[in-house]
């Protein structure tokens, strides 16, 4: 989130530039920055009655010494009412701090200046397209009947198991799906970033922290019980590894990489858009997460979006790739680029990486921290992300893109992997 001191210091800037996203932020800035005053005139209340108790404890003490009870216990007196007094005005920097605090989650992040002016994924800007075009013969096949003919995905079975959005991998079918996430897994490693993997549940503090919670609780699936949330991306978890922390500047840059499974509701998700691969309740996904200086950080996007390109261009697809516009920017993004790749069967393109710079707003709403080499001092770092890559239309796309009358081709980096180079 947005911290005070940035609001109080560029109000009319932050007002001006939440227009791009298409957000009125002129009354719930001014209310910020009106009751932000008020806490610290009571904070200052606060802390000249505690220097007057200190000063008149000091004299009670002198007075006792001289024998002068009478005034002495005056004094004490006097402390008492100070003290009710100094109660009272934290009771109130209490609420007005949790009153603030609960305006701030209300306000989306600040857009980059790159960002263009729109109202949805229409008026994205296209920055650069690349590969191959596809060129098949006769009629393709979508996804979907592909996967009945070779019997490699099972979308009824996963039905019958679970529900819609849940599909069953078979045979070639889950050897290519293990092949493409050991393969992003294996390219991350050689770009420099750590793996891990993280619990699939997060708790609330941990959906607060990336920006889940409270904005997008209902895309989630909640364990109510025990109050956990099943997770819509590894970006939660492997973000929340730096909550409440501090770091050293010469740590930066901090590259993670993470695969999981990825569990979203899609509530009133419906049509031919959501058909087969397109949009799954779980999906199998391999992110990518950095901590950055802020001075660095908008150099190291520019990294994350070359290595995803890397990554669609070494399995051979044909790609575009958009900056998205503040009407489709998501509400902790500063700036995003999203990564479509070409459905052959389908003649559309398909979302497959969103790229993000989420600056500071995410370190605040954590509390994570750095500190440069030799200094008391701290201020918040700033977080990355990316799909590297979602395998469901990615997916899609290979078996679309690379049908023959013979089978569907392999792309030769995931030979190796797979050790098949068709599914017949």
């Amino acid at each position: 989130m947005l911290s005070v001191q940035f609001i109080n210091e560029n109000k009319d800037a932050v007002i001006e530039a939440l227009k791009v996203k298409n957000f009125n932020a002129e009354s719930i800035i001014n209310e910020i920055v009106s009751i932000d005053q008020y806490r610290r005139d009571t904070q200052k209340n606060v802390d000249d009655n505690k220097a007057q108790m200190n000063s008149i404890s000091k004299e009670i003490g002198i007075l006792f010494k001289e024998g002068k009870r009478d005034e002495a216990e005056v004094a004490k007196r006097k402390t008492a009412d100070i003290k009710e007094d100094i109660k009272t005005y934290e009771a109130k920097l209490r609420e007005v701090e949790e009153h603030i605090h609960k305006l701030l989650t209300e306000i989306p992040n600040v857009p980059h200046i790159s960002v263009p002016k729109g109202n949805s994924d229409e008026d994205n800007e296209v920055i650069k397209e690349g590969g191959s075009p596809v060129t098949l013969e006769g009629k393709p096949l979508p996804h979907w009947d592909l996967a009945e003919r070779y019997d490699i995905i099972d979308f009824k079975l996963g039905n019958k198991i679970t529900g819609a959005g849940f599909p069953v991998y078979k045979g070639q079918g889950s050897r290519l799906q293990r092949s493409l996430i050991n393969f992003f897994l294996d390219e991350a490693q050689k770009a420099g970033f750590n793996e891990v993997l993280p619990p699939f549940m997060v708790n609330e503090a941990s959906g607060f922290g990336t920006g889940q919670l409270p904005d997008k609780e209902g895309q989630m699936y909640h364990v109510t019980e025990d109050n956990f949330y099943l997770i819509p991306t590894a970006e939660v978890p492997v973000t929340n590894i730096f909550r409440d922390e501090i770091v050293n500047s010469e740590d930066f840059p901090i590259k993670y990489t993470a695969y999981t499974p990825c569990f979203r509701r899609e509530a009133g998700s419906y049509g031919k858009d959501v058909r087969g691969l397109n949009r799954l309740h779980q999906f199998d996904k391999v992110e990518i997460v950095v901590v950055e200086h802020p001075e660095r950080s908008y150099k190291m996007l520019d990294e994350m979006v070359a290595y995803v390109e890397s990554l669609v261009n070494k399995l051979g697809l044909q790609y575009r790739i958009l900056r998205l516009c503040g009407g489709d920017l998501s509400f902790t993004s500063a700036l995003t680029y999203d990564f479509e790749v070409w459905s052959a069967a389908q003649e559309k393109w398909l979302e497959v990486s969103s790229v993000s710079n989420f600056e500071s707003y995410q370190a605040n709403r954590m509390k994570l921290r750095f500190r440069e080499k030799g200094e008391k001092k701290t201020m918040a770092a700033h977080t990355l992300n990316g799909s590297a890559l979602a395998l469901p239309r990615i997916l899609a796309a290979l078996l679309e893109n690379n049908q023959t009358t013979e089978g569907i081709k392999i792309p030769e980096v995931l030979q190796p992997y797979t050790g098949f180079d068709m599914i017949k």
